[in-house]
């Protein structure tokens, strides 16, 4: 009798805390009107999840969904999130995880609307949490190609960003997960300053590879060791086993500035961003409309 009423007890914990990770999604902005979705998985058999068409600003721990791991609904009045889906390929995958928080961070968002992965060395706290954050293919919401599509990354990392939709974020529980949501956001909106400011110091290899050996260190669980980003991926399954994270290779330094070249002398032109400042960008075009000699 004893073990039941624990086991109930920890339910009503559970469904609080949904609902409070639900709130601090909606007061921070990682979602608007009823987006988002969270769940947690009770035991082999069952998950929690929150309900379809209620902001997650605005649950209360009745509303949640109780479904068995092939998402037919067990307890509840509501109807679970049609995305359930996704979270559901994760536990499938990934037997460690116990929470799943789905969001729409705005600046990690667009990161993912942009198609450019958080992927780069650039903290130190990212590459010994997170490692790398990828990006899944862009697959249609609510359908099989959503679960299809995470099922490449879910078992090397614990958060990613969903091509043209969002972010999703794994724990051991639902905090954790929470917490990670946040790191993917920050880490984003860090990146887009740098980057608006014209520059990117990167973390070298060497430190990169420092950086993972205190993972263990510090007790920081991984599902994946984080590898060079020219690292093939395994044949079998198609799923990537390690987290690639772009760091130059240097002699020395553990800093090193961004500044991507171009090859010249009939080589082929390497993938490169080019960043100019506004001033820069301002003194090219005059440059450009005195030599055509236009007067402005």
């Amino acid at each position: 009798m004893t073990g039941t009423i624990d086991a109930v007890r920890t339910e009503e914990q559970i469904r609080a805390d949904i609902v409070e990770c639900g709130r601090r999604l909606w007061h921070r902005g990682f979602v608007a009107s009823n987006d988002g979705n969270i769940s947690v998985r009770l035991d082999e058999h069952r998950v929690m999840t929150t309900p379809t068409a209620v902001s997650k600003g605005f649950m209360t721990p009745d509303m949640m969904v109780v479904t068995d791991l092939e998402g037919r609904k067990l307890a509840g009045d509501r109807h679970a999130s049609s995305e359930l889906k996704m979270h559901l390929e994760v536990y499938r995958h990934r037997p460690d995880v116990r929470a799943v928080v789905h969001a729409h961070p705005p600046t990690a968002t667009g990161f993912a609307v942009a198609g450019i992965p958080l992927d780069r060395a650039v903290l130190a706290e990212v590459i010994t949490t997170l490692g790398s954050i990828p990006i899944a293919d862009y697959a249609t919401p609510s359908t099989e190609e959503l679960p299809a599509a995470v099922r490449k990354y879910v078992k090397a990392h614990d958060g990613l960003l969903l091509a043209n939709h969002g972010a999703l974020a794994l724990g051991q529980d639902v905090f954790a997960a929470y917490y990670r949501m946040e790191t993917i956001e920050h880490f984003a909106t860090i990146s887009l300053v740098a980057r608006t400011l014209g520059r990117e110091h990167l973390l070298s290899r060497r430190e990169v590879d420092r950086l993972q050996g205190l993972r263990g260190t510090y007790g920081i669980a991984s599902p994946a060791p984080i590898c060079a980003d020219d690292t093939p991926m395994p044949p079998d399954d198609g799923q990537v086993a390690c987290q690639i994270v772009q760091a130059p290779d240097t002699a020395g330094a553990r800093l090193v500035p961004d500044t991507p070249a171009l090859s010249t002398g009939g080589g082929s032109v390497q993938d490169a961003e080019i960043r100019l400042t506004y001033r820069e960008l301002t003194a090219l075009i005059e440059d450009a409309v005195k030599a055509l000699g236009i007067r402005l």
